[in-house]
């Protein structure tokens, strides 16, 4: 049986009398890439705060790693590590103050040039942040994900608004996190993304988890139903068309 690393059992969160989340309990798998997925509005976001100790919940229990949220918040801190979004960083440092900044406030001591070869940015030690190209921003934020040499790495839509080189760039690098030996909980607008990534996604619709399980089952359930395209899928799509034209390696980097 695999190691559960976050455990949510009928976890409710309201906001007066607006229920976000409405009593839903799930497990990650210590190693996994789990996919969160939903429309806007969901609960997703709200859910994953919850587990990053970000917002309190209004009812239920959460476990990571065995620590009990109520309990161990400072210490489920110390093994995670969050994405943040583009306004958490001082847009007129470079990425090498920045990493130095992250570094005093986990209390380490990481090389940022070891940390920049990782995500393909050592090229970019001294830019100044604001500098960066969309793609390069989301890498950075990732890596600083990983100054805390997080157990769980949470990844909040990490490749929206990228273009298609980016994008699959980012996915690969989300692969290595995975095999350096991290457990990686994504959220994402992309289903391509997810049915890639993920070995098991949740949905979530209106604050409840609709369904639960792998892509490949999901897609088998939904046939299983009846389920047919109104047009046969090929065997490659038009992003992949685009990525062989014009080849993958990232631009304006």
């Amino acid at each position: 049986m695999p190691h559960k690393i976050i455990e949510v059992k009928n976890l409710v969160k309201n906001y007066g009398n607006f229920q976000a989340v409405k009593g839903i309990s799930f497990d990650v798998n210590e190693g996994e890439i789990f996919g969160l997925l939903g429309p806007n509005g969901a609960g997703k976001s709200t859910t994953l705060e919850i587990i990053e100790t970000l917002r309190e919940k209004t009812s239920g229990e959460v476990l990571v790693d065995g620590m009990n949220l109520d309990k161990d918040a400072n210490e489920i801190k110390k093994i995670i590590g969050v994405q943040l979004q583009s306004s958490g960083y001082y847009p007129g440092l470079n990425l090498t103050e920045l990493i130095t900044l992250f570094n005093g406030l986990y209390n380490r001591t990481i090389d940022s040039v070891e940390l920049l070869r990782k995500v393909n940015l050592e090229e970019k030690a001294k830019a100044k942040y604001k500098e960066l190209s969309g793609g390069q921003k989301q890498r950075f934020s990732v890596a600083t994900t990983l100054i805390n040499q997080p157990k769980i790495v949470f990844l909040d839509e990490p490749t929206t608004g990228l273009d298609p080189q980016a994008r699959r760039n980012l996915w690969e690098l989300i692969k290595q996190i995975q095999a350096a030996g991290a457990t990686v909980i994504i959220t994402t607008h992309y289903m391509d993304e997810a049915e890639y990534l993920c070995e098991r996604v949740a949905i979530i619709d209106s604050g409840e988890i609709v369904a639960l399980d792998t892509p490949s089952g999901l897609i088998d359930n939904l046939l299983a139903t009846g389920f047919e395209r109104p047009r046969q899928m090929k065997q490659a799509n038009l992003e992949d068309v685009f990525i062989s034209l014009t080849g993958h390696e990232l631009r304006g980097e």
